[in-house]
C-alpha cells in the first residue's frame, strides 16, 4: 500500500513490528505516526476522533476491487482430505453470504459469542465490507494484484505468474461457486 501512494516501504517508514507493543496505544500515545488497524481498531478510534483512516481497502480502490483475505491450506492436508477441506470453504462461503444478506444478525453473533463487545462497530464493518462480492472476485487476479506489488518492492523474488502456477489451486472455490448460486 505505501508503494503505491510513492512511499518506500524499507526506506521511508521505520516498522515496529515487537509482539509485546500494542500499536493502537502507541498511536493514540503520539509515539508513532501511523498503524494498520483491524476492526474494531479503527471504529473505536473514529468513534473517539482519534486519527484519520488514510486507506480502507474496505471501500478505497484498487484495494477494495480485490478479496481482503484468501484461505490457505497445507497442500498435503488438502490432497489428503479433500472433503474436509471443501467443506470447511463451503462454511466460510455460507459465513459471508450471511454477513452480507444479514448484517445485523451476523453482528449480534459476533457480540454474542465475544469475538468484540461493541455490536455498533461490528455492524459498521460487517456492513462496509463486500461480503457479497465473492462470486465476482477473480482470486488468481486477486494473487496477481498482490503478488505484483509485493514484487515491484522487492519483498518477494518470485514472479506472481509463478506463484498462481505453483502455489494455488482454485479448484474447490470453481465448484463451490457453481453450486452456491446466489
Amino acid at each position: 500500500m505505501a508503494a503505491h501512494v510513492g512511499l518506500h516501504p524499507v526506506r521511508d517508514i521505520d516498522w515496529v513490528t515487537d509482539p509485546k507493543v500494542k500499536p493502537k496505544e502507541l498511536f493514540i500515545d503520539g509515539k508513532i505516526d501511523a498503524f494498520v488497524g483491524f476492526p474494531p481498531e479503527p471504529q473505536e478510534l473514529r468513534g473517539r476522533g482519534i486519527g484519520h483512516v488514510i486507506v480502507s481497502t474496505a471501500v478505497d480502490r484498487p484495494w477494495s476491487q480485490y478479496y481482503c483475505c484468501m484461505l490457505g491450506a497445507n497442500p498435503a492436508y488438502v490432497r489428503n482430505h479433500s472433503v474436509a477441506t471443501k467443506r470447511a470453504l463451503r462454511a466460510f462461503l455460507k459465513a459471508a453470504d450471511l454477513c452480507a444478506t444479514d448484517p445485523a444478525s451476523a453482528a449480534r453473533r459476533i457480540v454474542d459469542r465475544g469475538f468484540t463487545p461493541s455490536y455498533d462497530y461490528a455492524l459498521q464493518t460487517l456492513s462496509e465490507n463486500s461480503y457479497d462480492k465473492w462470486r465476482e472476485y477473480d482470486p488468481e487476479d486477486t494473487m496477481r494484484f498482490y503478488a505484483l506489488r509485493l514484487h515491484d518492492v522487492g519483498l518477494i523474488k518470485s514472479n506472481p505468474n509463478k506463484i498462481i502456477a505453483e502455489g494455488t489451486d482454485f479448484r474447490f472455490f470453481d465448484q463451490l461457486k457453481r453450486e452456491l448460486k446466489a
